[in-house]
């Protein structure tokens, strides 16, 4: 499929670029799309949860009452679970929550995620663009003339520019990464993807194996 390239006011340059069918235009694997965004989520946990079990709290191993004649329930120790302050009984402990993705269900899941977005007509070519120095203010610009102020926007470019990154960094619902960040939870977090006209080769190349 062929799409036009927008210049940094919104308006058609002219030019057209080839997005391939594969990449861009597949019937979208929702399945796919689900495990890949929930190892990326699983990823991001810390895992270091933990509650201590009554071998791991400090206290007294004294038996806490006699055995018999008080009326009550028996009890040895105060470290008991059942008694405030004890040990948890099968109590959380630290543990990976990532899992195994096969290479070629995440690529199938990118190009999921992409094909999407065309679908919804909220992808984007852009022609390239730099700036001479980290601003705010240039990249609100690039946001406003491509009418995505206010929106939560991913911008996706072929390579590190450091300016544009800084430029956007303080810009709550505008991110900024290269084509080998790019991931599904990235692309569908965001209500329109921009690609720079240098990200695609890098794409499709990547996602084409």
């Amino acid at each position: 499929m062929k799409i036009a390239v927008l210049d940094l006011k919104g308006k058609e340059t002219g030019r057209q670029v080839e997005l391939s069918d594969d990449i861009f235009g597949i019937e979208p694997s929702e399945h796919a799309i689900y495990l890949d965004v929930k190892q990326y989520l699983a990823n991001q946990r810390q895992g270091t949860h933990k509650a201590k079990a009554r071998a791991e709290i400090t206290g007294s191993t004294r038996k806490i009452k006699k055995q018999k004649g008080t009326g009550t329930a028996r009890a040895g120790s105060i470290k008991s679970p059942i008694f405030r302050g004890g040990g948890r009984i099968f109590g959380p402990l630290p543990r990976s929550y990532s899992f195994k993705l096969n290479k070629g269900q995440k690529r199938l899941a990118r190009r999921s995620a992409l094909s999407k977005k065309v679908a919804e007509g909220m992808l984007t070519v852009v022609e390239n663009f730099n700036f001479e120095a980290p601003r705010t203010k240039d990249f609100i610009e690039v946001l406003e003339g491509l009418g995505l102020n206010n929106k939560k926007s991913l911008f996706v470019l072929g390579g590190s520019n450091n300016n544009v990154y800084l430029s956007s960094r303080n810009l709550k619902g505008s991110d900024v990464i290269t084509n080998s960040e790019l991931s599904t939870y990235k692309i569908l977090n965001a209500a329109n993807v921009v690609l720079l006209e240098g990200s695609l080769e890098g794409i499709q190349e990547t996602l084409s194996k």
